[in-house]
């Protein structure tokens, strides 16, 4: 149903005037944005498998966009680098503050954000380290699943991108 809903909202947002060959990213980062919160949430693990067919998925995609939209390549390297790299920081100096997963998909949601501008990686950078801070506050002690932080505010990046 999740899935269902957000291709719905990128049907819209088509007949709206989001050019077609974007309309993969959200797609995409839907399908797996649900797959991998639903994996997050149950067992607090991004799986491999998941995570790491994304970079070349999200490479695809971004191949498409560059041929309609130049300059999306610069963004895409960028935001792959700045979000697993922010990421892979924090993993580092606080190692049981994120998951190796949470590491993993930054450098593929950072491709697609990125391709978007860095400007909107920093955004949800910024949105889901506020988002698990109040998930965080509410649960109290314990682990809190930090994909759905970051996967959440990606998507709303790819479906709300300001393409003509």
């Amino acid at each position: 149903m999740g899935v269902g809903a957000l291709w719905a909202v990128v049907a819209v947002r088509i007949a709206g005037g989001m050019p077609w060959w974007w309309a993969g990213v959200p797609l995409v980062v839907g399908w797996g944005g649900v797959l991998l919160s639903v994996c997050d949430i149950r067992a607090y693990r991004l799986p491999d498998v998941f995570t790491l067919p994304a970079y070349p998925v999200a490479l695809v995609l971004v191949s498409v966009a560059s041929v309609h939209r130049p300059g999306v390549w610069g963004g895409a390297i960028g935001g792959g680098l700045l979000f697993g790299g922010v990421y892979l920081l924090v993993r580092v100096v606080l190692p049981g503050a994120m998951g190796p997963g949470d590491v993993k998909l930054a450098g593929s949601l950072g491709l697609v954000v990125g391709a978007v501008s860095i400007g909107a990686v920093l955004a949800v950078i910024a949105a889901a380290a506020l988002i698990t801070l109040v998930a965080a506050s509410r649960r109290g002690r314990g682990a809190i699943p930090h994909g759905p932080a970051a996967l959440v505010p990606a998507w709303l990046v790819t479906a709300f991108a300001p393409w003509p």
